[in-house]
């Protein structure tokens, strides 16, 4: 069983989806009692992970995995980084987030011309380069072993949002290898090329290695 730290429906899936084809039976913080929000305080998405990790791990008594994830956009300088969950302010919410992440690349007049040849898909303007960045850390209590992957996924800031699927940012996230955004893919497709994916593939590779799970 493995325990992800998290009630985030979107994560869960991808989880369920990439662990469960290995023989996992995928658990979330909303198989369990209430456990009390952690504050995310780290100047990283590895920190912030390992936070969680910790912290639920402990409070349960059980082994789980954590993640911190967000988006970060050139023309922003890296933001809206570590505060991408709740860039627009709380409670946390995507289409205000959205809202807000196009409205600051507006006002800086943010642009991105691409390159001939470029897999643009009509319709479709690209305002930035962006990556998705994702962390995951694995903490059991019982034994102390801790275990860190980080995945990334390079793309671009669509100027409005497409698609309906996937969660966050997604919507507005163009991947030039599909010629679609992040909420346009399918799961599978998703789960190929996404920061989470790899970070997950890492992850799993590592606990393989460390604890003889297959």
């Amino acid at each position: 069983m493995l325990v992800v730290a998290t009630t985030n429906p979107g994560k869960v899936r991808e989880f369920a989806h990439a662990f469960g084809e290995l023989g996992f039976d995928v658990k979330s913080l909303a198989d369990f009692p209430p456990v009390p929000s952690v504050e995310e305080t780290g100047d990283s998405f590895m920190a912030n992970a390992e936070l969680k990790a910790r912290a639920v791990a402990g409070r349960l008594g059980i082994a789980c995995i954590a993640d911190d994830s967000g988006l970060c956009v050139k023309a922003l300088g890296g933001e809206p980084g570590v505060r991408s969950a709740r860039y627009a302010g709380e409670p946390a919410d995507n289409r205000k987030n959205i809202a807000k992440l196009l409205a600051e690349l507006e006002k800086r007049g943010a642009s991105f011309d691409p390159p001939p040849g470029f897999p643009l898909a009509p319709g479709v303007r690209l305002i930035s380069e962006a990556a998705f960045v994702a962390a995951l850390v694995y903490f059991d209590p019982a034994d102390g072993t801790l275990l860190r992957a980080e995945g990334t996924c390079p793309g671009y800031i669509a100027d409005r949002p497409r698609g309906t699927g996937g969660f966050g940012y997604d919507p507005v996230f163009y991947v030039p290898e599909y010629g679609r955004t992040m909420a346009e893919l399918s799961i599978a497709e998703k789960q190929a090329i996404s920061h989470r994916g790899r970070a997950i593939r890492l992850l799993v590779s590592l606990m393989s290695r460390t604890r003889g799970m297959s």
